[in-house]
């Protein structure tokens, strides 16, 4: 088991129907379904020291800042807004939050998370991965709590070690010190790691607290 002195060393208080006959007729022409809509505001996790201008630090984070960002249809699928662009949005910053924190429980509503389950089928932890790389603007989703608040309770501690995952815990120091290595492991390999903080979300509270990071450094 990974020291939990290691993971806590910058810790602070902080119903089908009956089928019919099918009648004889003429198909239709088959649609294709539409591409998703790709967001333009989005705010990624990123290491403290890339910041940029127009970054902000959020939830009293120490090691982490927050970038405007846009979704895109070309690789890797996501830029970063340069400060020019952003003064172009004409937009305040508590604006651009509240639009990026929408389009944050979007995202969350179109994905199924992965659940990890021990041996005995117990859940221990659900996973957001893949390809693109979004899945770290999940932290702004407001309803991130609530999704999961059947299967951990009121309270879940949320690491985004890059850009393309996001992990979902049962608030158990225990239980993500296990895995800090494994997250560590991650956000040192990935070329665009996003935070390598534990933020946790408690239903009633406003906006997440920093809890400690699964870094050993």
């Amino acid at each position: 088991m990974r020291s939990l002195f290691l993971f806590f060393a910058l810790c602070w208080t902080f119903g089908a129907s009956a089928a019919e006959p099918v009648k004889p007729t003429t198909a239709a022409p088959k649609s294709e379904a539409k591409p998703a809509k790709l967001e333009a505001y989005l705010l990624q996790p990123e290491p403290r020291t890339m910041r940029s201008t127009i970054s902000k630090t959020l939830f009293k984070a120490q090691r982490t800042i927050f970038s405007p960002a846009q979704e895109t249809s070309t690789a890797p699928g996501l830029a970063l807004y340069t400060a020019a662009e952003f003064a172009k949005l004409g937009l305040s910053w508590d604006t651009y939050f509240e639009r990026a924190a929408a389009a944050a429980d979007r995202k969350l509503a179109s994905l199924q998370p992965e659940w990890i389950k021990d041996d005995a089928g117990k859940v221990l932890y659900a996973v957001y991965r893949g390809e693109q790389p979004i899945y770290a603007t999940l932290l702004l989703a407001p309803s991130l709590t609530k999704v999961f608040e059947k299967t951990f309770g009121g309270e879940i501690w949320v690491a985004a070690p890059d850009r393309n995952s996001l992990y979902v815990f049962p608030a158990n120091a225990e239980l993500v010190g296990d895995f800090a290595g494994d997250l560590e492991e991650r956000f040192e390999s990935n070329p665009y790691g996003a935070s390598e903080e534990i933020f946790a979300f408690k239903l009633g509270e406003s906006e997440p607290r920093v809890v400690g990071t699964f870094t050993s450094r």
